[in-house]
């Protein structure tokens, strides 16, 4: 004899399929946003959380092999919160972030390096320029 699925297997089945359709990579970073040569990208932060349960119901007369009566229930709960934008221009990538950055120091030091070490690559690229304009 064929030994049937469980309702409740089917039950968390569709929950899972249900959540999968609604949360995608396109719901971490979006669709890109053209606005002239400038393209904005949405970052969002998701969580979710997902509980499942069931129970069978026997009679004290049912015999083995009958059918039970199941009750089951399943949730769900999706949070989406925007956390950055990258804006790309050309060549250049920057990523802006929608809440001000933690108060830790080296989250600050880690936010501030990419800024950092475009003002160093200018000031050398300038004191390379001086350095060639001397030599002639």
């Amino acid at each position: 004899m064929e030994k049937k699925e469980h309702p409740l297997s089917d039950l968390m089945s569709a929950t899972m399929e249900k959540i999968r359709t609604m949360v995608d990579v396109n719901t971490i970073v979006g669709q890109p946003i053209l606005a002239g040569e400038v393209t904005i990208i949405p970052v969002s932060k998701v969580s979710f959380g997902f509980a499942s349960g069931g129970s069978d119901f026997a009679t004290k007369n049912q015999k083995p092999d009958a059918d039970n009566s199941f009750g089951g229930g399943s949730g769900a709960g999706v949070n989406i919160n925007p956390i950055a934008f990258l804006v790309v221009r050309g060549d250049t990538v920057k990523l802006l972030p929608v809440a001000p950055p933690p108060d830790g120091a080296v989250d600050r030091v880690v936010d501030m390096v990419p800024e950092l070490v475009d003002k160093v690559t200018g000031f050398i690229e300038k004191q390379q320029e001086k350095k060639d304009n001397a030599d002639f």
